[in-house]
């Protein structure tokens, strides 16, 4: 599954993880899973602002079948998530507050619908002493890519679970390292970043004394 979905790149097995944790990646490696008629893949590279821009190879790797990718970033509150059906894209949503609505496609989804007409309004925690903002959007992205996680995936990585959704603590992912044939090797350098780490020896603490020059310390 993992060479046809990655033509052209070198793939080696590492450490896998859970669906529960293995939500953000490190660079270079995708989780991935596999049931009959059902595939699962977990990589960084296809976090992507317009999700109508998913690569081809990927969409017609889906004929005859249901993809749904589903993207967040809590960090900048930023959404997206697409659905194709037999390699048709049907519905495409990709939003922040920071770019607004970057892309829109196709009707809304009945689990949106509360957010589109307003019942679900981000609720706003001013910081102290500032004046409270009005949110730049009518309704906070993570919740309601919450709500399309359980709704397309069938669980929720934040917030309450319900007695019906996938227990995603007990679903294995396997994890490999996908390098580029033109480009560097994940392993290589996580390999190189640790020697070079080894090599620099413990650390060493510094404080300004007295005189304004740095003097080395025990780190206490």
């Amino acid at each position: 599954m993992m060479r046809r979905l990655y033509p052209g790149r070198g793939v080696e097995e590492c450490e896998g993880s859970v669906l529960s944790d293995g939500v953000y990646l490190p660079e270079g490696t995708v989780y991935a899973a596999w049931w009959p008629g059902v595939e699962v893949i977990g990589d960084r590279g296809i976090m992507i602002d317009l999700p109508s821009q998913l690569p081809e190879h990927l969409v017609a790797a889906s004929a005859s079948r249901r993809l749904v990718l589903h993207n967040m970033h809590s960090v900048v509150d930023w959404l997206a998530f697409a659905v194709w059906e037999d390699g048709r894209l049907v519905r495409s949503l990709s939003l922040s507050p920071d770019d607004g609505v970057m892309e829109n496609i196709g009707e809304p989804f009945p689990f949106e619908l509360p957010y589109w007409a307003g019942d679900r309004s981000a609720d706003i925690i001013p910081w102290q002493d500032e004046g409270e903002e009005p949110y730049p959007l009518p309704f906070h992205p993570l919740e309601l890519g919450e709500d399309a996680l359980r709704a397309l995936c069938g669980f929720v990585q934040e917030g309450r679970p319900e007695a019906d959704d996938v227990d995603a603590d007990h679903i294995r992912l396997h994890g490999f390292w996908v390098s580029d044939s033109h480009g560097s090797d994940p392993a290589k350098q996580q390999a190189e970043l640790q020697s070079a780490g080894e090599a620099m020896g413990p650390p060493r603490f510094y404080s300004i004394g007295p005189d304004g020059l740095l003097a080395e310390n025990d780190g206490v």
